[in-house]
């Protein structure tokens, strides 16, 4: 079975890095990227990804109010990994809150990204600071 990811992130270049580690590694695939949390939650519907790569701080709409909509979402069966820069204890306890699969820090090395990737898609938590 091949997981398929949806990136978040407002910075392209972010967004572009994620994609080409994650589709290099086997049963991974990216699916689709949204510019912002109101981007997320539109192409999470239309794309029905397993895993969404979900930034804390982007314009419109934040990580945490997507994460929490995304979750929100009768039927919707993708699980998110929030992804930051800031190892911050309110972000983390905000994430799980909204329904946040997991949290990574956005330093974590490919292995470590694909490790977690896979971690949330079978349904199990991850905290990794």
């Amino acid at each position: 079975m091949t997981i398929r990811v949806l990136i978040a992130d407002d910075q392209v270049m972010v967004r572009q890095g994620f994609t080409v580690l994650l589709d290099a590694e086997p049963g991974i695939q990216v699916v689709g990227q949204a510019v912002d949390g109101v981007d997320a939650i539109e192409r999470a519907a239309e794309l029905d990804p397993d895993v969404v790569l979900m930034d804390i701080r982007m314009p419109r709409l934040g990580g945490i109010d997507a994460t929490r909509r995304i979750a929100e979402t009768p039927g919707a069966r993708a699980k998110v990994l929030v992804l930051t820069t800031f190892d911050l204890d309110e972000y983390v306890y905000e994430a799980l809150r909204a329904g946040a699969s997991g949290f990574l820090l956005k330093d974590a090395s490919a292995e470590e990204l694909a490790h977690a990737v896979r971690v949330v898609a079978a349904g199990d938590a991850l905290l990794a600071p």
